[in-house]
């Protein structure tokens, strides 16, 4: 296989910062971590909404502190600052899961594949098949709250150099699945996205409760729901159950073996059986 190509960074800057909803993108040849990387540029001031992007990323960090490494032009790596003013902290849990929105709507738009969601922000492909997955890290700052939003996709990856996957699940790629994209326009379509579904959970003036559009738009999305599921806390502490909602807070709420409902806004899901749909 080719080598594919750089991205633009002058066209995607055209589109997304000169005509677009963007302070400032910066597009890097190889970097540690896009996130670390922009965490420090927060701490130093940088405005809300910058975007930075890593052509290769060798020491990406997911969920859970697993790594996230790919090969120069074959994936995106991105990660984006925002600002929000918030009237509860906990009001931010709810970016990753409005990052996880965005990002299967521009894939389904863009290659006609199937992208659903695992709680909270893994992208699957195909049969429970790993293409993308998302980290938000919250910032203390001089100028107030910040997230910073990283972003990593499986773009052109064949299928035998993916690795084996995470969350007992395979990994694959946009390539793998059979779609033919061009790096540059997923980006800034993503990148659209992102700022519409955000713009729209900020304009809701954003508490701890969630806008029931951007709700339902997420629920539509999650393949966890109906699941008989795992949640692993750590230290040892497992839940099992049924996985039955997404409820205003952006938290999964599983039926225990013994009925009861219990809302979990962080853990590790293991999917166990089909949805229930």
């Amino acid at each position: 296989m080719n080598t594919p190509p750089p991205l633009d960074v002058e066209t995607l800057r055209a589109r997304l910062v000169e005509n677009g909803p963007y302070s400032a993108l910066d597009v890097v040849t190889v970097t540690g971590s896009t996130n670390t990387d922009l965490i420090a540029a927060a701490n130093a001031g940088s405005a809300d909404r910058t975007v930075l992007v890593a052509e290769e990323q060798q020491a990406g960090r997911g969920r859970m502190r697993r790594s996230w490494v790919s090969p120069r032009h074959y994936g995106l790596h991105v990660s984006v600052l925002l600002r929000p003013v918030v009237t509860a902290r906990s009001a931010l849990s709810w970016i990753p899961l409005l990052a996880g929105t965005a990002l299967s709507e521009t894939v389904r738009e863009t290659t006609g594949l199937e992208a659903v969601l695992k709680w909270p922000n893994d992208m699957l492909l195909g049969s429970e098949r790993k293409a993308a997955g998302i980290l938000a890290d919250v910032v203390s700052t001089l100028d107030g709250m910040a997230v910073v939003l990283g972003v990593g996709v499986n773009v052109h990856h064949d299928a035998a150099d993916l690795p084996a996957g995470a969350g007992g699940l395979p990994a694959t790629s946009l390539a793998a699945e059979g779609a033919k994209v061009d790096r540059g326009d997923l980006l800034a379509g993503l990148l659209e996205r992102l700022s519409e579904t955000e713009a729209q959970w900020r304009g809701g003036e954003p508490g701890p409760e969630v806008d029931p559009r951007l709700l339902e738009r997420y629920r539509n999305l999650c393949t966890t729901l109906g699941r008989s599921v795992r949640v692993e806390f750590g230290g040892g502490r497992v839940l099992e159950g049924t996985a039955r909602d997404i409820d205003e807070h952006g938290r999964l709420v599983v039926r225990g073996r013994d009925g009861k409902r219990t809302p979990v806004s962080a853990g590790d899901v293991v999917h166990l059986r089909s949805a229930e749909r």
